[in-house]
């Protein structure tokens, strides 16, 4: 068997408010609750579980690739609740999309400031 990311935790604040953002932006089916963790159940068999911080959260950076009608909702759904956005993941162009790799993406804070990434084609397959 190759090797597969099969989950990882993602820490928050509060858990069921991250788990119910990641879901609802992304268009994923709501996180159930397995043990201490509200699990966001992505389409490649990979779960983000989302854990209960005790004490400061740690931002980290988490990627989606995701097909072009996909994007077009989630960056609707961005849109929609007034997130701000950028093209890059220092967020030092607002507003923005990239074209990288001849697909599209955005990079947009979580609400534990996780880095959060769409991309239409992974890195290098353009």
């Amino acid at each position: 068997m190759a090797v597969q990311l099969n989950h990882t935790i993602v820490a928050a604040r509060d858990r069921d408010a991250t788990a119910a953002f990641l879901t609802e932006i992304l268009g994923l089916e709501p996180a159930p609750v397995y043990g201490p963790f509200r699990v966001v159940s992505l389409g490649n068999g990979v779960s983000l579980d989302v854990a209960q911080a005790d004490g400061p959260v740690t931002a980290q950076h988490y990627a989606f690739l995701v097909s072009e009608e996909e994007f077009d909702r989630i960056w609707g759904r961005i849109k929609e609740r007034g997130l701000t956005y950028w093209a890059d993941p220092h967020h030092r162009r607002p507003g923005e999309i990239n074209t990288n790799d001849g697909g599209r993406g955005l990079y947009w804070s979580g609400p534990d400031g996780h880095n959060l990434e769409i991309i239409t084609v992974p890195y290098g397959g353009g």
